[in-house]
């Protein structure tokens, strides 16, 4: 097969949440085992971190392979989704895994894993967890998809477990209240292993009853004083709490043995795009006028995005927003200020909330704007509209920064 034809297997044969929906989630890690015996079980080959949390696992992850990297380890990162190539969810020292390993395992396994019909995601953590195998990493910062507790990389024994928080996120498979969504991001922790949580969010008690019980140490970033400030390259506001939580399993890693010096750790957060390369992180695509992207699609994560955005106190704002279906996007929607621009769009994915929908929706909460059946048109008609002195922001969903990406 060729690197396109392997993708199109994977995206077309298979399951994918991020194209599907809940459709494609699998609550169960027999399959994941099951795919991992055949590779020989390459989970106890590397060490690790784990991150979970409702908002900010991605950022968390990125900055603690910039770290890592920093302080001279050869790091794998393993995060989902990804923007525009199926290979950044897997880099080594921020590079992604070559097309012709992707291709590779499909091929060698394809027959073997097809007795088991492992999901997408399930495809992709074997696939990530074999690379960094055969790589020989130092270390793996592994992010959870969604969850913890039956989240397809919940097979390894990590060093350090971070969970940056939780909010009301994927709940028609994680639970309905924080309570339950806290008790399925605990099923990271692991016995005698210790635990960074960067914010509790009020539902301190679970973790702290589920570290109890396996006998592992467990910090709230949000409770700890004295943390250094430190600067970093991703903008947002919303950074300074991740900040908090890695610093933190940074300091729990060192206890460990990892040598992690001061002068790394704050190279680190200051060269996180250029040592990973993430993107979709209030990223200033065009200054003059301003063209922010930002991931966040969910209340808690949209709120903290909203604020610094308004803050820039600029003109006007124009949105050009899209929401996939299985959100609540009315909730979401009313986030949003009435005195702004608006240019809802589509998604060129399954998941994408329909324009139909859009329209029916924004105009039932009173939002005027401009409808377009795809990002490009509703983009170009933004930048088009926007005056040296005004905002375009882009966001609403991962798959809407994607394409302008």
């Amino acid at each position: 097969m060729t690197y396109k034809e392997t993708l199109d297997y994977l995206f077309k044969q298979l399951p994918m949440y991020q194209r599907q929906g809940k459709s494609a989630f699998k609550k169960d890690l027999t399959n994941t085992l099951s795919l991992c015996k055949i590779l020989k079980n390459p989970q106890s080959k590397f060490k690790s971190i784990h991150v979970a949390g409702t908002n900010g696992k991605g950022s968390s992850a990125h900055m603690l392979a910039s770290i890592f990297q920093e302080a001279g380890y050869k790091t794998g990162l393993y995060t989902s989704p990804h923007l525009k190539d199926f290979r950044e969810r897997i880099r080594i020292n921020g590079n992604m895994i070559p097309e012709n390993q992707v291709v590779e395992f499909v091929s060698d396994f394809e027959d073997q894993f097809a007795t088991i019909n492992p999901s997408f995601f399930e495809w992709t953590v074997a696939l990530a967890f074999h690379y960094f195998a055969i790589e020989k990493v130092d270390i793996a910062i592994i992010e959870t998809g969604l969850g913890g507790r039956l989240d397809s990389t919940n097979i390894i024994h990590p060093e350090v477990c971070l969970i940056t928080n939780i909010g009301y996120d994927h709940m028609d498979m994680l639970g309905t209240t924080l309570k339950e969504i806290a008790g399925e991001k605990a099923g990271i922790i692991k016995a005698k292993t210790p635990v960074v949580i960067s914010n509790h969010s009020g539902e301190k008690q679970v973790f702290e009853k589920k570290a109890k019980v396996l006998d592992s140490p467990i910090i709230f970033a949000n409770e700890t004083d004295a943390i250094p400030s430190f600067e970093s390259d991703l903008a947002g506001i919303y950074q300074k709490e991740n900040i908090r939580g890695v610093y933190l399993t940074c300091l729990e890693a060192k206890t460990l043995g990892w040598n992690l010096p001061d002068e790394a750790i704050k190279r680190g957060f200051l060269h996180v795009v250029k040592n990973t390369n993430l993107r979709g992180r209030w990223e200033i695509i065009e200054e003059r006028p301003m063209v922010i992207a930002d991931t966040a699609h969910n209340k808690e994560g949209l709120q903290l995005v909203l604020s610094q955005l308004q803050a820039l106190k600029a003109k006007q704002y124009h949105f050009v927003i899209g929401f996939v279906k299985d959100k609540n996007v009315e909730e979401i929607l009313q986030l949003f200020p009435k005195n702004a621009t608006y240019y809802f769009c589509q998604a060129e994915v399954p998941r994408a909330l329909a324009i139909g929908d859009l329209i029916s929706i924004s105009k039932k909460l009173g939002y005027e704007g401009h409808y377009f059946n795809t990002v490009k048109e509703a983009f170009e008609m933004a930048m088009a509209s926007c005056q040296e002195a005004e905002i375009v922001y882009v966001g609403g969903s991962n798959f809407v920064v994607a394409e302008i990406l």
